[in-house]
């Protein structure tokens, strides 16, 4: 107890000898200086950029908003440093109500001018405040009376796996969405897109939600998706003994070719190998080119193949060919 009494007497003594005496006047002159020098900036007149909330109400069960129901816009105000501050960090400024009813004309398309909607706001400034500029310089109201469409989701961005790894397959949840806008925009629209992705150096499964891409006037229900990315291991495969099929052969002609079977090869995934058949890919041969271009051989091509697979490569793409009547 007496070292704690000791150490209080000498910090007693620190803090009102005569210099720390000194030194704490000056602080406390500063501080008041300080104080004096807010309050004079406070006063003065500045001009501040503030957002304000903008809200649709009143509207009709049967009317669907194909605009955001909230909104903001910003406005330029006026006044004193004081009054300023209130609006930025106090509960200065209050959401504005637009009466839908008072607005809408029935045609799916309204524009509130910046001037009625700064009456608006003047309604929740104080009487010094002034209006110097808005934005934006008109509000837009978009609606309709329940006119949708379900549309397909895609993924739009930059989503790059681990070397030796691809994107194998892409999920959607939900695959589909319901779009509301006027009809013209409904016929335009033939499906939706994601926010930009990027996302690289995965190797498993990649599940994102996503959000989807605002189009003026048009609402999307819902807004976000999940998106699933299947990665699966590259491997260069091949598959023998696809047979070549001639087309566009007049009637009883059938044509003959040497080799009559080829071999495929391609880039895929390990696991998407293992489905693969030769019943899969069609090799043709057209009578057309033969006709038009004759020579000893013949150009086969490979007309179709399953999904999943890349760099497809014939083994040959001529080989010999016969024409016979049947």
């Amino acid at each position: 107890m007496g070292s704690a009494r000791d150490i209080m007497q000498m910090v007693r003594k620190f803090m009102f000898s005569s210099v720390n005496k000194n030194f704490l006047t000056f602080l406390c002159f500063l501080a008041i200086a300080g104080i004096f020098w807010l309050m004079m900036t406070l006063n003065e007149t500045y001009e501040q950029e503030v957002e304000i909330p903008v809200r649709v109400v009143n509207v009709p069960k049967n009317v669907v908003l194909t605009s955001e129901e909230y909104d903001t816009v910003r406005v330029t105000l006026r006044d004193k440093g004081l009054t300023l501050i209130s609006y930025l960090y106090g509960e200065g400024t209050r959401p504005v109500s637009i009466n839908f009813k008072t607005y809408a004309k029935g045609n799916g398309y309204t524009a509130i001018p910046a001037a009625e909607l700064q009456k608006l706001i003047y309604q929740q400034l104080s009487a010094s405040t002034k209006i110097v500029s808005s934005k934006p310089d008109k509000y837009e109201l978009f609606y309709n009376y329940g006119l949708s469409k379900r549309v397909p989701v895609k993924w739009t961005g930059r989503v790059i796996p681990e070397h030796l790894y691809f994107i194998s397959h892409v999920g959607y949840f939900p695959d589909s969405v319901n779009i509301y806008a006027s009809q013209e925009k409904l016929d335009s629209i033939k499906e939706v897109y994601t926010e930009p992705l990027n996302y690289a150096n995965f190797r498993d499964t990649l599940n994102v939600t996503a959000r989807l891409q605002k189009t003026r006037g048009v609402k999307t229900v819902p807004e976000t998706v999940k998106v699933a990315f299947h990665t699966d291991v590259l491997t260069e495969e091949s598959i023998s003994d696809i047979p070549i099929k001639g087309i566009n052969m007049p009637e009883g002609k059938v044509l003959r070719t040497f080799p009559s079977k080829v071999t495929v090869r391609f880039v895929t995934g390990v696991s998407r190998f293992k489905s693969l058949k030769p019943e899969d890919f069609i090799v043709v041969a057209d009578y057309n080119e033969i006709r038009n271009n004759p020579s000893d051989k013949c150009d086969i091509h490979l007309k179709t193949m399953p999904g999943g697979i890349s760099k497809p490569q014939l083994s040959v793409t001529q080989v010999d060919y016969l024409i016979e009547e049947n």
